[in-house]
């Protein structure tokens, strides 16, 4: 089994409802995502994916996310993050958009991808996987 990284990073605010403390006010971070691929398969070239190909789509989710309030965003007129955009939320998101992406330029890419990872802080990750 191959297991190909990539890494993008975005700035956002946020506040979490339901949550008593002090996250629960308007706030910002600078998250690190990662994205995983496995497989078993390389191409004729001897890779699993081109790294370029993973990283502009995973940058290119991440972009819709930059500079945002993700209380705000909204698809088909609901609450992307049900109010609460947390971590592992957001890694859930970003694991959907991101199997979208991949799928538009091969349908095999979106099917290796393995695992999202989201770094609210250098010490705080969550991480989401269908796996």
């Amino acid at each position: 089994m191959f297991e190909n990284r990539v890494e993008s990073e975005f700035a956002a605010a946020h506040f979490l409802r339901d949550y008593h403390g002090k996250c629960e006010n308007l706030h910002g971070h600078n998250y690190k995502v990662y994205a995983h691929i496995r497989g078993t398969e390389l191409d004729e070239g001897g890779m699993l994916i081109d790294f370029g190909i993973l990283k502009s789509a995973l940058r290119k989710v991440c972009g819709t996310l930059d500079h945002t309030n993700l209380n705000d965003l909204t698809e088909n007129g609901q609450s992307v993050f049900i109010q609460n955009p947390s971590a592992e939320r957001i890694a859930a998101w970003i694991f959907k958009k991101l199997r979208e992406e991949l799928s538009k330029t091969d349908s095999r890419f979106g099917a290796m991808l393995y695992a999202v990872d989201v770094f609210e802080t250098p010490t705080s990750r969550a991480r989401y996987s269908e796996k």
